[in-house]
């Protein structure tokens, strides 16, 4: 799994530039658009939310678990409809501004989770986070299948028999490239260049390779209910982001330059945050990356 100091890097170096353009509960993950761009932002994260919520059987009374909570965004959502959730991350800065927001958020490694850890829930969901659980080493010791084994065993432990997890994840899409040809040394505008320009924005994590592979690494313990392809939604989201991140603001201005020293200092700072290029939005066009919801129900 990425460990904290990656995902620190990604999520907490820049977390006060995160909230003040996308929100302070900042939602950092792909949002359904379902073929309308005409929507917002706002409305189509919206959206997911009330999907998340209706795939799972989320309401008034209920409990729910969000493994990788970033900034609470869903949390909120579910405490608007009545349920109670509690949160992991590993960004320190995240826990803290979803503590701020009167949210139940915990700095701990979703992978340790156990029934004795937070009890038992009626639905466990987890946006954006399942991309970190399986690091480059683990993948290349071939551990990968192991580790999202035994996270869905994890999940299932905490759920009521027929309880059910929302999943949404990143994965490497049918394009995408053999590992020896990741590199930043690759020509600028080739695949093998952008995919390594996203392993330095996301340091420490490697990606589910298709669908597939969650599928049955999930199929001990449940069965698959409901799978849908997010890539397109997720390409409309990034233009969006990028959008926000680009508004001026005196505030994003000021932050920006009490980074200068660690922009100065650290090249992976600089290709992660200011290579002006956006590598996910180029790897999900280009088909290197796909995107997928996936609605499971515990055996």
């Amino acid at each position: 799994m990425a460990q904290q100091r990656d995902i620190e890097f990604t999520y907490s170096l820049i977390d006060r530039i995160f909230r003040l353009s996308l929100g302070e509960m900042a939602d950092f993950s792909g949002a359904k658009y379902d073929g309308d761009f005409s929507l917002t932002l706002e409305q189509a994260q919206r959206r997911k939310h009330e999907f998340v919520a209706r795939s799972v059987g989320l309401g008034p009374g209920t409990r729910v678990l969000d493994v990788g909570s970033g900034w609470g965004a869903f949390l909120n959502y579910a405490r608007q409809i009545g349920a109670k959730g509690v949160g992991v991350t590993l960004s320190s800065a995240q826990a803290a501004a979803s503590r701020r927001n009167g949210l139940d958020v915990h700095v701990m490694d979703g992978r340790t989770i156990t029934p004795d850890t937070f009890g038992g829930f009626d639905a466990v969901v987890s946006l954006g986070a399942f991309e970190h659980f399986c690091s480059p080493e683990d993948y290349r010791a071939g551990r990968q299948d192991e580790v999202y084994r035994d996270l869905f065993r994890r999940i299932a432990a905490v759920l009521p028999p027929r309880g059910r997890f929302y999943l949404q994840t990143m994965v490497f899409g049918r394009n995408m490239i053999p590992a020896d040809r990741i590199s930043l040394r690759a020509p600028r505008d080739s695949d093998g260049h952008y995919v390594a320009l996203l392993a330095k924005q996301f340091p420490g994590s490697w990606l589910p390779c298709g669908a597939e592979q969650i599928e049955r690494a999930a199929d001990p313990v449940f069965r698959l209910e409901a799978k849908s392809n997010g890539r397109l939604d997720y390409v409309e989201t990034i233009r969006q982001w990028r959008r926000r991140f680009a508004a001026p603001s005196l505030k994003k201005a000021l932050l920006k330059l009490a980074l200068l020293p660690r922009y100065l200092l650290s090249s992976d700072f600089r290709l992660a945050f200011a290579s002006g290029v956006s590598a996910n939005s180029v790897c999900f066009e280009r088909e290197l990356l796909d995107h997928f919801r996936l609605v499971f129900v515990k055996r």
